[in-house]
């Protein structure tokens, strides 16, 4: 059986491990975070579209734009700007 010679050292390094995880954890979520925000508003952009392509031209007209406006905004993919 063998004995620690330097428990101190031990739990020094265990803590700087648990540090390094945590912090590699965090950056993950954050990574992760902004990559499902980014997915919500590209498919948020894609449901507007469509529907903007379902609104008749009285509604058109009175929000201020054309048929050909609508078609032209509505048939964009959703990564074009």
């Amino acid at each position: 059986m063998t004995t620690l010679a330097h428990p101190d050292r031990l739990i020094q390094r265990a803590a700087r491990f648990a540090d390094r995880l945590i912090n590699r954890l965090a950056d993950l979520r954050t990574w992760g975070g902004g990559a499902l925000d980014g997915l919500r508003h590209s498919y948020a952009v894609y449901r507007q579209r469509r529907a903007l392509l379902a609104v008749d031209d009285a509604m058109l007209k009175d929000i201020g734009i054309s048929r050909v406006d609508a078609l032209q905004e509505g048939r964009k993919p959703f990564w074009r700007r």
